[in-house]
């Protein structure tokens, strides 16, 4: 659909100038660059003129023409962003040619949005609807944008040639024609390619969003589709089997609105953004997620997109499980099926963690002692209490837990490297709980040092 939108003005850029503007523009943003053209072409078609006679005309009666169009085109009753938009791409090509009008182009009411201004934000019964009137494709489609909040350029970019694909939901795994997730909510990605501002971030996808996807894929495969992590999402056909997989982001918005209209209502596909953006406030007013977490999954720029930044797309562990938590709980706003968790799912949840989390942290600090992995498991050390842990240590570090046949090679170990040294330096520190053994063993007591070490001497 892009390319033909396009193609209508496309003899234009045989135009060498108009080609080298055209070039310039997409530099910036290859969607600007489309849109440009257009608005230009279609300013040239209503004015009766080219854009080579533009760049010819004087100051007075440019603004003229131009003023002209903008007092016909509010008469028309079109929107003054619109007008606004095509007044844009106009200067824009003449600037490129050196040309800065004198007269400054006023256009009225810029900022309204007459289409958009009795749209309203779907409730969750009517999302239900709508999920409820697409095939799985487009059911799809619109929870992703619903349930993340992603860009509906995320799913499929303007032309068709990225979008978000499978490798990029987190702990997503196919083995045949079975469907997994390691977590959930699981971690979607959105890669710098498919981000507006060009930074890549991360949001979420709770159990119903992952149910539909779930559905989808399994759909794909029993049709036959071989999925990787390359593969796409959303697909330009329903099953896949096209060598283009990926699907522009126009045809994105024509699966949603196909769904939405067969559910009876005319709000625009990108309206289910809104539905994220104003379902997580509420979840914010209830103190069950953060601003910052809110704004960050919205892809918009703010304290933690700079420290995802400075940080090269990696925050903490435990950030992370933080914001993923505060997801979770902001789910019994967001879902139209699973209400999210109650608060003792979530305190019992959030225990599991802390103690997954405390038994992780308890062997690095044992194996770090001294401890071996084949230790730990035998005196079952993971299921002491701190007390019991404590006096563990205290035998580990005073030689009481070394078995007889450790202690007899340690004696002859230290005999053989005192034995080589002259007399006045054949002593050694040991722990008090192995003195009997090394004095069994020819060493001579000389004395205690505090109450657990002792010091001997080989003759």
């Amino acid at each position: 659909m892009a390319k033909n939108r396009r193609s209508k003005y496309s003899e234009l850029l045989k135009d060498k100038d108009i080609s080298r503007w055209n070039h310039d523009v997409s530099s910036g943003s290859v969607i600007t660059a489309d849109v440009y053209l257009r608005r230009l072409g279609s300013f040239c078609k209503e004015v009766d003129t080219t854009p080579q006679e533009l760049v010819r005309m004087k100051d007075k009666a440019l603004s003229d023409l131009i003023t002209d169009y903008v007092i016909k085109r509010e008469k028309q009753g079109n929107a003054g962003g619109y007008i606004k938009s095509t007044i844009k791409a106009v200067k824009s090509w003449l600037l490129f040619n050196g040309i800065t009008l004198s007269r400054k182009v006023k256009v009225n009411g810029v900022e309204d949005t007459p289409t958009l201004a009795d749209e309203k934000i779907p409730s969750i019964e009517e999302l239900k609807k709508i999920f409820n009137a697409g095939d799985s494709r487009e059911r799809t489609a619109c929870a992703i944008v619903a349930f993340s909040g992603v860009r509906i350029g995320v799913l499929g970019d303007y032309k068709g040639n990225d979008g978000l694909k499978i490798g990029d939901i987190e702990g997503l795994s196919i083995d045949g024609d079975k469907v997994s997730f390691s977590r959930i909510p699981a971690l979607v990605k959105v890669r710098k390619e498919l981000s507006k501002n060009g930074k890549s971030y991360f949001t979420f996808i709770g159990h119903e969003g992952i149910s539909y996807l779930e559905n989808y894929l399994i759909e794909r495969i029993r049709s036959g589709e071989t999925l990787t992590s390359q593969s796409a999402i959303i697909t330009a056909a329903k099953l896949g089997f096209r060598i283009k997989q990926h699907i522009t982001a126009i045809n994105i918005g024509d699966l949603m609105r196909n769904a939405i209209r067969n559910a009876g209502f005319t709000f625009r596909p990108y309206v289910l953004r809104a539905y994220f953006d104003s379902r997580l406030l509420m979840a914010q007013d209830e103190r069950l997620i953060t601003r910052d977490y809110r704004v960050f999954f919205m892809g918009h720029t703010g304290d933690i997109d700079h420290r995802y930044t400075v940080n090269k797309g990696r925050l903490p562990e435990d950030m992370i499980e933080s914001m993923r938590t505060g997801y979770e709980k902001s789910l019994k706003f967001l879902e139209t099926e699973r209400k999210g968790l109650s608060e003792e799912e979530l305190k019992l949840k959030f225990d599991e963690q802390q103690k997954a989390l405390d038994n992780k942290f308890r062997i690095q600090l044992l194996t770090m002692i001294g401890f071996s992995k084949e230790e730990i498991e035998s005196l079952k050390l993971i299921e002491k209490t701190d007390q019991e842990i404590q006096e563990i240590v205290r035998q580990k570090l005073s030689g009481a837990l070394l078995k007889p046949s450790d202690i007899e090679m340690q004696i002859m170990k230290d005999k053989q490297e005192l034995s080589r040294k002259t007399n006045g330096s054949r002593q050694k520190i040991i722990p008090i709980s192995m003195l009997e053994a090394y004095i069994n063993n020819d060493f001579e007591f000389m004395a205690m040092l505090g109450t657990q070490k002792a010091i001997i001497r080989l003759p």
